[in-house]
């Protein structure tokens, strides 16, 4: 199994999500994402790759892989936000791994 680690910034978004069918969905994602099915996604650049959710308004999560052990969730977002979701992931990409 993967371990799945998470940024203040992603989960002081799901924690804000109001959608509950939204919060649930992406909880079976991570779950899906800790035995190695990540399912819809996408590399975005920077080591930073974009999981879909189709539901709602498209939810979009942003994570970093290190090895075949260690997934980092950076942030979330839904398509309103996504340009500016991109950038904020790769900043947080670069600050949490910057010493390695």
């Amino acid at each position: 199994m993967i371990t799945v680690q998470s940024t203040r910034t992603f989960d002081k978004w799901l924690r804000r999500l109001k959608d509950l069918e939204a919060k649930h969905r992406i909880n079976a994602r991570i779950s899906r994402l800790m035995y190695g099915y990540p399912g819809d996604e996408k590399a975005i650049g920077h080591g930073v790759r974009e999981l879909r959710i189709h539901v709602g308004p498209g939810y979009r999560l942003y994570y970093v892989k290190r090895g075949d052990r260690l997934i980092l969730l950076l942030c979330g977002g839904d398509k309103s936000s996504q340009e500016s979701d991109i950038r904020n992931a790769i900043e947080l990409a670069k600050g949490e791994f910057q010493d390695g």
